[in-house]
């Protein structure tokens, strides 16, 4: 009975904040939120798992260093999280958002054949599946619905609406309707950065973490590229995306091979931009 009532309270709260960000327009509220999620967030969220991953990351991070990482990040999270209010603004509009290897998706599209786009929760990862939509490809994506299921709704409705249509709950159940969405020409945009208990063991900044091996076994089932992207933040709060080169299946022997890649892929992606990946989930678990 606890955790419906805490569940409820933070769902008014978000509520009551959305529709201040409202009032006070994108701008205003990417500085509020920035400052509010740097001073809140090691409060409500403990910074040991945090730092914990920094020293798998790199043992050779200063305190002072790993101090700025955490802070920069929660500064992200905080704009993030904001700009969910904000997606229609961003669906509008091409401004935001720099693109390099836009070529790449328009191979794709022109061929016509599904791919599995991989990537990981880096700057406002949703912008990532709203950009490869713009480009006239069929698109289903794989989430995590929230625990709190006063606010899930609310999100399901805004990706839905402004991301991507077509959305796939994360787990064994959402396999089918990735292999249903698969047959009938739609590429799936999946995460790979987070934990998953039906995963393997696979090694990630030299230390074995449970990774879903879903594609890899989408690849080699039904002959299908594997397409990373990474998007990071700019200091003018535009973005740029990265569509990285497509991945063969047929160089790798087997799913676990093509994972390991991939997480190769998402290490560079998190060295490259260390202050905007969560570093408050428990990847190592």
């Amino acid at each position: 009975m606890i955790k419906p009532i805490k569940y409820f309270f933070e769902a008014l709260i978000i509520y009551s904040l959305f529709l201040i960000a409202k009032v006070i327009g994108l701008s205003l509220s990417r500085k509020v939120f920035a400052f509010i999620f740097q001073k809140v967030g090691p409060i409500v969220r403990s910074e040991t798992i945090a730092n914990k991953n920094l020293l798998k990351y790199s043992e050779g991070l200063t305190d002072q260093e790993r101090t700025k990482i955490i802070s920069n990040m929660w500064s992200n999270y905080g704009m993030t999280f904001i700009e969910y209010v904000f997606l229609n603004n961003f669906k509008k509009k091409k401004s935001h958002i720099e693109i390099e290897g836009e070529e790449i998706l328009e191979k794709i599209f022109n061929s016509g054949k599904p791919v599995i786009f991989v990537s990981g929760h880096f700057a406002n990862f949703e912008l990532m599946s709203m950009e490869i939509i713009r480009k006239k490809i069929n698109l289903a994506t794989i989430y995590r619905p929230l625990n709190n299921f006063f606010l899930n709704p609310l999100m399901e409705h805004l990706r839905r609406k402004y991301v991507c249509e077509n959305q796939i709950k994360k787990g064994l159940a959402g396999v089918k309707d990735v292999i249903e969405y698969i047959n009938n020409d739609y590429s799936i945009a999946l995460m790979l950065d987070q934990r998953v208990s039906e995963g393997e063991r696979v090694k990630f900044f030299n230390e074995k973490a449970l990774t879903t091996t879903l594609p890899g076994q989408l690849a080699f089932k039904y002959n299908l590229s594997l397409v990373p992207i990474f998007i990071e933040r700019k200091v003018d709060n535009s973005f740029k995306m990265k569509v990285y080169n497509p991945i063969k299946h047929t160089n790798f022997k087997n799913k676990l091979e093509i994972t390991e890649k991939l997480n190769q892929i998402i290490e560079n992606m998190i060295i490259k931009n260390p202050n905007q990946w969560i570093w408050t989930h428990d990847r190592w678990k």
